[in-house]
């Protein structure tokens, strides 16, 4: 199943090589939640694998961007030690243009089209 989720891009890391045949890149993006009294800042790190390492690339820390990502858990054991983990591996990243829409004063004034004589013709048939 996969989610999203829009927020600030805080930081991006390195891509590390954890294996001759594995690497990952993390990133940390700030989504504010609204509750009755307070706002709250959440700061979710993500992680791209493999070839998506490049997607956060294009982006800079203060850009508004739209995360796409999947929920995995993983399951460890060392030592007799169980240990449990979750990622957020990101697969796709767009990016959010939070601008104002177009004022009417910055639109470009309509034009008729050539021939309009602005005299109303009655061609309805009732």
């Amino acid at each position: 199943m996969g989610f999203d989720v829009t927020g600030k891009l805080i930081v991006k890391f390195d891509t590390v090589q954890k294996s001759e045949s594995f690497k990952t890149r993390e990133f940390v993006v700030e989504t504010t939640e609204e509750i009755p009294g307070k706002t709250i800042n959440n700061f979710l790190k993500f992680q791209t694998t493999q070839d998506k390492t490049s997607l956060i690339e294009r982006f800079q820390p203060g850009e508004t961007i739209k995360v796409h990502f999947n929920l995995r858990g993983s399951k460890w054991e060392k030592n007799g030690q169980t240990s449990y983990f979750t990622n957020l591996d990101a697969w796709r990243i767009e990016s959010v243009n939070l601008q104002p829409a177009t004022s009417s004063a910055n639109m470009p004034a309509f034009q008729p089209e050539a021939g309009y004589s602005g005299e109303q013709v009655d061609d309805l048939p009732f």
